[in-house]
């Protein structure tokens, strides 16, 4: 179960299944929230996972270039699998992805939104909030900067 991130066309069929139907069980039903799941930026984004022995999505987040989601460098579409909550793999991603834009990618500044109930977890790796909570998709988001 080692951690993978590949540039969408270096994806294949099946790992890009995996990874839409992971998110669509997560974000749509999961979260009771009917919304377009296809963006259109997969193909601008890196993807970082793991899977298990099986070759489902555990854990998850998309990543982008400065000046392809935000004029800062992003991530988004976190997410582990209900199964594999709690057992530290959420705070490993989010080192992964940072590590990831800070080293690869040279990126010094990082925008995300998240879900409010999230803001502390975010906190906790110097994200701090830059708006006031508001609803995207009915759900309470804020927006968060970490400045490196």
């Amino acid at each position: 179960m080692d951690w993978k991130i590949k540039r969408y066309e270096e994806l294949s069929n099946d790992e890009l299944y995996n990874i839409i139907k992971e998110r669509i069980n997560i974000f749509v039903v999961e979260q009771d929230c009917p919304y377009p799941e296809l963006d259109g930026k997969d193909n601008l984004a890196f993807h970082l996972f793991k899977e298990n022995d099986n070759g489902e999505v555990i854990a998850y987040a998309r990543i982008f270039h400065n000046g392809l989601y935000y004029d800062e460098a992003s991530f988004g579409r976190v997410i582990v699998k209900e199964a594999y909550r709690r057992e530290g793999l959420g705070r490993e991603l989010l080192e992964r992805a940072i590590t990831f834009l800070h080293g690869e990618l040279k990126e010094t500044t990082i925008k995300i939104q998240a879900q409010d109930y999230l803001r502390e977890f975010y906190g906790s790796f110097g994200f701090e909030p830059i708006s006031e909570v508001y609803l995207e998709d009915n759900i309470p988001h804020v927006d968060m900067l970490l400045t490196k």
